[in-house]
């Protein structure tokens, strides 16, 4: 990895937005059952927002920009996801107005897909 890489990282936790503050202050310390989560990390040639490792599962937070993204967003996350992990995306007002509603869905994503009975 790239100092540069490293250091762009740095800056985006360092000048967070407000959505990725309140969702660090509920991953964070293993907050969210116990699973290390970790935050603006560089992996496979990009910069997540929020992963955790041991579950493969990353947390993208979309600001306004992201409906202008689209295309790279789904290309990013179809790259990502080759890889074995499984991307799940909140918008800013979701993770402002609902947090019980998104770690809820960040709880079942963890779950992995429900097993036939």
């Amino acid at each position: 990895m790239t100092s540069e890489r490293r250091q762009f990282a740095r800056d985006l936790r360092r000048y967070s937005t407000e959505a990725e503050s309140v969702l660090w202050s509920l991953l964070r310390d293993r907050r969210l059952d116990g699973l290390k989560f970790r935050r603006q990390v560089p992996l496979l040639g990009y910069t997540v927002d929020f992963v955790c490792i041991e579950r493969r599962l990353i947390v993208e937070v979309d600001g306004r920009q992201h409906a202008w993204e689209t295309e790279y967003d789904a290309v990013r996350t179809a790259e990502i996801e080759r890889h074995g992990f499984t991307v799940i995306r909140f918008r800013n007002d979701e993770i402002i107005d609902n947090r019980d509603a998104v770690t809820a869905v960040i709880r079942q994503a963890v779950a992995g897909p429900a097993q036939p009975s």
